[in-house]
């Protein structure tokens, strides 16, 4: 409800939170070529990260294929760093592309990445419309962003690449 009912920032958040420089305050777990992974401060579910393009564009049509495929590769990290330290049962993986759509960011595309586990909707969130999410954004971040710098090494090492 904070989201939903607060006030927004003037400005963009995703073109602003990695031109601050400040990674740990502003849940940014890794910087690629194109695209930062950042966790999502309104998370559906404990884990929940997004790939955001460090360039402001609002549909996927203005994605350069670098950008792509690098968004897409970032996607595939997330989703191991998420099975090593998270172990959920499953993985959604999405855009919304436009208000019809519901995007709550319309003018920066971005691509969310949520780790699902059974029974993971409970009364709260089916009662009450408030969803309860066991582990802070800061834990969570400890967490998962060594993970996917560990896998992002690792797949980079396998190959043949270094660095970047």
């Amino acid at each position: 409800m904070k989201y939903v009912t607060g006030e927004r920032p003037e400005g963009c958040v995703f073109c602003q939170a990695p031109q601050e420089n400040d990674d740990e305050a502003n849940l940014i777990a890794y910087r690629g070529v194109h695209n930062y992974v950042i966790l999502n401060a309104f998370p559906y579910n404990n884990g929940h990260v997004l790939v955001v393009p460090f360039e402001h564009l609002a549909e996927v049509t203005e994605l350069s294929d670098p950008q792509a495929c690098e968004m897409f590769w970032l996607a595939r990290m997330c989703v191991k760093a998420m099975q090593r330290c998270m172990r959920p049962d499953g993985v959604n993986i999405g855009m919304n592309v436009g208000r019809a759509a519901g995007a709550g960011i319309e003018d920066h595309l971005h691509l969310h990445i949520v780790p699902r586990w059974n029974g993971d909707t409970n009364f709260m969130s089916t009662i009450a419309g408030t969803r309860v999410v066991p582990q802070s954004l800061d834990e969570c971040s400890r967490n998962l962003a060594p993970a996917l710098l560990g896998v992002i090494e690792e797949d980079k090492a396998a190959r043949g690449l270094q660095g970047g």
